[in-house]
């Protein structure tokens, strides 16, 4: 099965969050370094909701799980 490519501004778009290249660097910078003992779903920043679609996009295996473990590496650096 192809998985297709989401740019990572479209996961933030996806997340309810502003997409634009400095916000994202904003809210990385604001939320990093996250805990290696913290998954990224469970981190404090996102809603419910937000939560839900990181843990299902990363158990799934979806189309998402590529970006979203992007996602999760940069918010691992401090």
């Amino acid at each position: 099965m192809e998985h297709p490519d989401h740019p990572f501004s479209e996961l933030f778009e996806q997340l309810g969050l502003a997409s634009e290249p400095a916000a994202i660097q904003r809210f990385i910078e604001r939320h990093s370094p996250l805990p290696e003992n913290v998954e990224l779903p469970d981190a404090p920043c996102w809603n419910e909701g937000q939560a839900e679609f990181l843990r299902e996009a990363l158990e799934a295996d979806a189309d998402w799980a590529e970006v979203v473990d992007h996602l999760n590496a940069l918010l691992r650096k401090g």
